[in-house]
């Protein structure tokens, strides 16, 4: 039969433990050492605003009992979620290949990144910019006179873009 023996710990009181480079170079790693994170230093505070100090003692305090015992501060843990986050947290749950669609992801933020550089690159090419512009000038010309000016075309193109609306969210 194994026995445990438990030593008591001890903490010491010795100004390297408050010196934060100083804990790191001399502190050696054992199994009763217990480390926390760095605090960030105070925030610079007039005299005159006592209050602060103590607002910002009592976040400090806050954040690390809320390390300490791994819950959400109450704060936190209150907020309601905007809709638009809980819709997309659900469809998220909802995708069987999580890994694809965040390839695709992925992939589409490079080619927006990549199509922005193409389109930054013609825009500097000498007459290019000019012609394009002249070609949708003339194509929105074209498609307002053909689909917009009389009467039975544009009911004919609303019809189209209704048609098509329906084949896209589907018809229940």
């Amino acid at each position: 039969m194994a026995s445990t023996s438990s030593t008591p710990l001890s903490i010491s009181s010795s100004s390297s433990l408050i010196d934060a480079k100083a804990s790191r170079q001399s502190a050696p790693a054992s199994p009763q050492c217990v480390s926390l994170p760095t605090l960030p230093p105070p925030p610079v505070q007039a005299q005159n605003r006592p209050w602060k100090a103590t607002a910002y003692c009592r976040k400090i305090a806050r954040n690390v009992m809320t390390m300490a015992t791994g819950e959400a501060p109450a704060e936190v843990a209150s907020t309601e979620l905007p809709e638009i986050v809980k819709t997309v947290q659900e469809a998220w749950d909802k995708v069987e290949d999580k890994y694809a669609v965040s390839s695709l992801v992925v992939a589409g933020g490079v080619a927006l990144w990549g199509s922005t550089g193409l389109v930054s690159a013609i825009d500097r090419l000498p007459l290019i910019p000019g012609v394009l512009e002249l070609v949708g000038i003339g194509y929105s010309g074209w498609f307002a006179y053909k689909n917009l000016v009389f009467k039975p075309d544009r009911e004919a193109l609303i019809a189209k873009i209704k048609d098509t609306y329906k084949e896209v969210i589907g018809s229940s």
